[in-house]
């Protein structure tokens, strides 16, 4: 159990260290990491995760005390959220303090404009991931494309495309 706890503490300090971006960003890679690397949940398991955690009022990262949780109970819960939130947290407090005393220096616009499509990039992933695992056969792919279109397209509040979704889900499946 400790070597679990350790291996989930070394895992979420260091996504919390390349959560640049926003905790989306690191997706592909956290999944990469708990499906692949250390096999503690199937893709589909961890797209449930993250679809549960996506449904809870909070932080878009609540995934992170999800997996914890299934993977070492409430000390893993513990653990991963204090290693993927804390590191991150502190170097936010400091970087923001330097980010306003450089607030009027060319180079801050410069560097801000050529962050905007990597951390886009990255979000784009992150969504593939998650579609690719949760598209099990047509009608799920159907759900995912149409539930994008409404989010993209129409603007729908996202509570009523996950409604629908789930209303879906619960006739068809």
């Amino acid at each position: 159990m400790i070597w679990v706890l350790w291996s989930l503490t070394l895992l979420f300090t260091e996504l919390s260290l390349l959560a640049f971006g926003g905790g989306n960003a690191i997706l592909p890679e956290m999944q990469h990491q708990v499906v692949h690397v250390h096999h503690w949940l199937t893709a589909q398991e961890f797209s449930s995760l993250f679809a549960m955690a996506q449904a809870a009022p909070g932080p878009n990262m609540m995934i992170v005390p999800l997996i914890g949780w299934h993977v070492a109970g409430t000390a893993g819960l513990i653990v991963s959220s204090i290693a993927k939130f804390g590191p991150s947290s502190v170097i936010t407090v400091y970087a923001m303090k330097f980010w306003k005393q450089v607030k009027d220096h060319p180079l801050r616009a410069r560097f801000e404009k050529a962050l905007k499509p990597i951390t886009v990039g990255l979000v784009l992933v992150s969504g593939w991931l998650i579609a690719s695992a949760s598209a099990q056969n047509l009608l799920l792919g159907g759900i995912v494309i149409a539930t994008a279109a409404l989010g993209m397209f129409k603007k729908v509040h996202p509570l009523w495309v996950m409604l629908l979704g789930a209303v879906l889900g619960v006739c068809f499946l």
